[in-house]
């Protein structure tokens, strides 16, 4: 599958935010279940040229943003378009996301946080070699959540 990952516009992150709705449990992702988070998102300022779009032919499949934490580490993020989630397609998105940060930042070391109960994509990125370096509890969605950080070496 060929993925094209474009600089995210303004308006693609407000339908992200507007429309992008998870299911269940996986609601804690939904953009607007965290004012600050949500804030951040919308502001073309601090999103800055780090937040991707990322496309399969001319439809829009998921976003990823890279941060470089140092000299050595990109720290990634990711969604994938909430009708796409639970289909067998996270392996190869995930594949893209490493290669354009890969290529594009050349990193010695790929880092992540997810929630620890997304055990669905903590077996995803296992699977893909990351590994777990750390457990920290976040404040987010207007209470204290379990995380887990992952480190992949490049």
């Amino acid at each position: 599958m060929d993925y094209t990952f474009q600089e995210m516009t303004q308006e693609q992150a407000q339908d992200i935010a507007e429309n992008w709705r998870y299911e269940g449990d996986y609601s804690f992702y939904d953009m607007d279940a965290d004012p600050e988070d949500l804030a951040e998102f919308l502001d073309p300022e601090k999103r800055g040229d780090n937040y991707f779009m990322v496309f399969q032919g001319n439809e829009a499949v998921g976003f990823y943003s890279f941060g470089q934490t140092d000299e050595e580490t990109v720290d990634i993020g990711l969604g994938m378009k909430p009708d796409l989630t639970g289909r067998g397609q996270g392996t190869a998105f995930l594949k893209a996301g490493l290669q354009f940060a890969k290529s594009n930042y050349h990193p010695q070391k790929i880092t992540l946080s997810v929630a620890a109960f997304n055990k669905r994509a903590i077996k995803l990125y296992e699977k893909l070699g990351f590994k777990e370096v750390e457990s920290f509890v976040q404040a987010t969605n207007g209470g204290y959540f379990d995380f887990v950080k992952m480190e992949l070496d490049c």
